[in-house]
């Protein structure tokens, strides 16, 4: 099964899955709907369109955490908000917004569909919308798209060894391990709810199950499809 490998580099992330008006989370690695959002964004697909987004839901997702970032949080103020019945107006509200600082993901996709994953390789490097890291202010500070990123090799297999794309710093070794987290397909692991089940505008999400190991640290780079 092929694999389309993406890179989420930038100076802030935000990959929330339960944030409501006056608190945004985020996660510890990207979401399936943040990162198929992405993808969505660079073919054109409009938020209301179900029809082409359905077959990137069903694409196999993993993640290895090449740089974890460091969780912070922005506080924000605004004014005159009305509440959702519409029966107040809060002078001002105090909302939180947390993110992730300096993090590096390597995103792997895989499908047996390499037309599909083809045709995302392509709109990464030449994006109909602009891409962002989660939020729309959030934007790359490296390429998501690169060269030679579509492998022939199993999802667990291109996230081993891809080399590092974090880049170093002078103080900074490189370390031993990776942690890798992949979609379980037996049910088991850590219970997601990030499975999109319509259109963005619908806004229904499921559940997945992704389960953690650790990899060691790549270091070469496995042939890719020709």
């Amino acid at each position: 099964m092929p694999t389309l490998l993406l890179r989420l580099v930038g100076p802030m992330q935000s990959w929330g899955t339960t944030s409501r008006f006056d608190q945004r989370d985020t996660g510890k690695e990207p979401s399936k709907s943040g990162v198929i959002g992405l993808v969505a964004a660079a073919l054109g697909i409009d938020r209301e369109n179900w029809t082409d987004l359905e077959p990137l839901t069903k694409l196999s997702m993993g993640i290895r955490h090449d740089r974890p970032g460091v969780p912070k949080r922005d506080y924000q103020t605004a004014k005159d908000i009305i509440s959702a019945d519409r029966s107040k107006v809060h002078k001002t509200a105090v909302t939180t917004r947390d993110y992730l600082a300096d993090a590096a993901f390597l995103v792997g996709l895989a499908d047996d569909d390499f037309v599909l994953l083809e045709r995302i390789h392509k709109a990464l490097g030449n994006p109909v919308w602009p891409l962002a890291l989660g939020r729309k202010s959030y934007v790359p500070s490296e390429s998501v798209w690169m060269p030679d990123a579509l492998q022939n090799l199993t999802l667990r297999e291109a996230l081993a060894c891809w080399p590092w794309i974090a880049s170093p710093r002078k103080w900074e070794k490189s370390p031993e391990k990776l942690l890798v987290s992949l979609e379980s397909t037996d049910g088991s692991g850590v219970l997601k709810m990030d499975q999109p089940l319509s259109s963005f505008a619908g806004r229904r999400f499921g559940a997945r199950f992704v389960s953690s190991e650790w990899v060691p640290f790549p270091v070469e780079v496995a042939d890719v499809v020709a």
